[in-house]
């Protein structure tokens, strides 16, 4: 019971993670000091998908699924849990750098409007 609630905080943090990634931008309209947790958490997330990279996350949440004696899973974090839900099953190469560019060009709108809104209030 403890290794599936392990796996199931690191399935939690992962997804706060990729939600913070993407999205984190918009926090620094909140909080400026949040663009020092932001940018490297925006960066690690990029080479992640551009690379082809497993996050550290996902071999951990599948070697405690399988302490729990759960099956684990091949393959990415977002193959397995993401990508069923936004897109048709099976994460080729193109559509992992294709996240990976969405996440940057989301946030370089996020950090282009703060720019402009920053000089527009001279702050």
């Amino acid at each position: 019971m403890i290794w599936r609630l392990a796996a199931d905080a690191v399935l939690v943090l992962h997804l706060l993670f990729i939600a913070f990634a993407v999205l984190g931008g918009l926090l620094i309209l909140w909080r400026r000091g949040f663009v020092w947790l932001h940018v490297p958490a925006l960066v690690w997330a990029t080479l992640v998908m551009l690379n082809g990279w497993l996050c550290p996350l996902t071999p951990l949440e599948i070697e405690l699924r399988q302490w729990a004696g759960e099956a684990g899973y091949r393959g990415s974090f977002i193959a397995h849990y993401l990508l069923p839900l936004i897109y048709p099953p099976g994460l080729t190469r193109t559509v992992q750098i294709a996240l990976g560019v969405s996440v940057v060009l989301i946030n370089l709108t996020i950090y282009g409007w703060l720019i402009r809104r920053r000089k527009a209030t001279g702050s």
